[in-house]
């Protein structure tokens, strides 16, 4: 049972993973349908012996097998245009984090607060602590308010990179020479894993990314303390 729940989706964490994960199990209801009504009636015709010689056409089955598909299309259509414009709607942010994507690394710079920015590098296995995850921890970690709305400018310096979180259902693309960004919200406390999620050469699987959401005031006393040091 345990290998069957991770081949799914990861568990959301924001508000946009949670419809990105009902528009998921809505499209495959709608799939595995149409899979065991096509598959019954190829069943049928195989296995059935009524013939009809005399049959030239049918403008009715002809119309339901036309409109059907149609209608079928609107209730997938419509729930992902929904989800497009969602995804790339910018609300009033409380916070904005500029990250750049290097080879390997990432680096971070809070825009509201004054000389705030670091280096974010994998972990090597080799001084990973026991309760670490290899190739998925960092030295320095991402920290955001949760239940804020944060807005993350992401952009490369040398190729193109991929700033990907899958429980935040955020991914941006950096490019190097283009500022992209796109908006969101943590609405629980945690550690949440990312990879760059683009080719970007040699060391591509070792520059990921770690966001630690934590309550506001806790936020505040961090910001206090890395401004103050």
């Amino acid at each position: 049972m345990a290998t069957w729940s991770n081949l799914g989706l990861q568990d959301s964490s924001s508000p946009l993973m949670e419809q990105l994960n009902f528009f998921h199990d809505h499209t495959l209801l709608i799939l595995t349908m149409i899979t065991i009504l096509v598959g019954y009636i190829m069943g049928m015709l195989m296995f059935n012996k009524f013939t009809n010689r005399y049959l030239l056409h049918g403008q009715t089955i002809e119309i339901i097998w036309t409109v059907l598909p149609a209608i079928i299309l609107m209730f997938i259509a419509f729930p992902s245009l929904r989800l497009l414009y969602l995804m790339d709607e910018i609300n009033t942010p409380s916070i904005t984090l500029k990250s750049i994507g290097h080879q390997w690394y990432w680096s971070y710079e809070y825009s509201d607060f004054l000389n705030l920015e670091f280096d974010s590098y994998m972990i090597p296995t080799n001084e990973l602590e026991t309760n670490g995850f290899r190739l998925l921890d960092v030295d320095n970690r991402i920290v955001l308010p949760m239940n804020n709305q944060i807005r993350i400018l992401v952009t490369a310096t040398d190729v193109l990179h991929s700033w990907t979180i899958p429980s935040l259902g955020v991914k941006v693309d950096a490019t190097p020479g283009r500022l992209n960004q796109i908006n969101f919200l943590i609405n629980r406390p945690g550690l949440f894993y990312g990879q760059c999620s683009e080719i970007c050469g040699a060391n591509h699987s070792f520059m990921p990314i770690v966001v630690e959401s934590i309550p506001m005031n806790f936020f505040i006393k961090w910001i206090t303390h890395m401004t103050n040091n």
